[in-house]
């Protein structure tokens, strides 16, 4: 097993939340976030063609996020700055289908997701500037790009108050009315 990574849990099936070494020092932290060879030992081949990173007012929501085929890809996620509820939902034909569950990222842990292609991505930012990095396997092809409506599927956001959501993230179809290619 890498000495660098471990696999913490396994979310989903092939969904795993990481953690990776953090080396502490007087100076602070350094944190790795990928390297080839100690994914491969942990059986995740994971090449990524792209790297974004958003930052968020608190009660934002963004999701549920996805490309379909051919341009489906695998992403990796970190909180670098603020905490997040990153949130999973499984639209992968077979027995998890709809099942959603979440993790809380915070910017002090050295906690990584790895998400397959069919698993839809979103997050609501729990702090102002809460910000995420996303690492994908293929690059960002607009009309390969979907979503699920973010509250069609059975999840508790925790909302204190109305979210803010993009006008592109209201008008996501239901699960109830997606039908998936994965």
């Amino acid at each position: 097993m890498s000495s660098q990574f471990r696999i913490k849990q396994e979310i989903f099936p092939n969904t795993f939340l990481l953690e990776s070494n953090m080396h502490v020092d007087e100076r602070g932290s350094f944190l790795k976030l990928y390297n080839e060879n100690a994914f491969k030992e942990l059986g995740l081949a994971f090449d990524y063609k792209e790297e974004y990173v958003s930052r968020s007012k608190k009660n934002v929501i963004r999701g549920m996020h996805f490309q379909i085929p051919p341009y489906s890809h695998d992403k990796m996620v970190w909180c670098s700055r603020g905490s997040v509820t990153d949130v999973l939902l499984d639209i992968r034909k077979g027995n998890y289908y709809g099942h959603s569950k979440s993790i809380t990222l915070t910017e002090d842990d050295n906690l990584i997701i790895y998400i397959p292609s069919g698993i839809a991505h979103g997050f609501k930012s729990l702090q102002d500037n809460s910000e995420l990095v996303y690492k994908t396997s293929s690059t960002h092809m607009a009309e390969y790009d979907r979503g699920i409506l973010w509250n069609s599927f059975d999840f508790d956001w925790k909302l204190d108050k109305d979210p803010i959501i993009s006008t592109r993230d209201t008008n996501h179809p239901t699960i109830q009315s997606f039908d998936s290619p994965f």
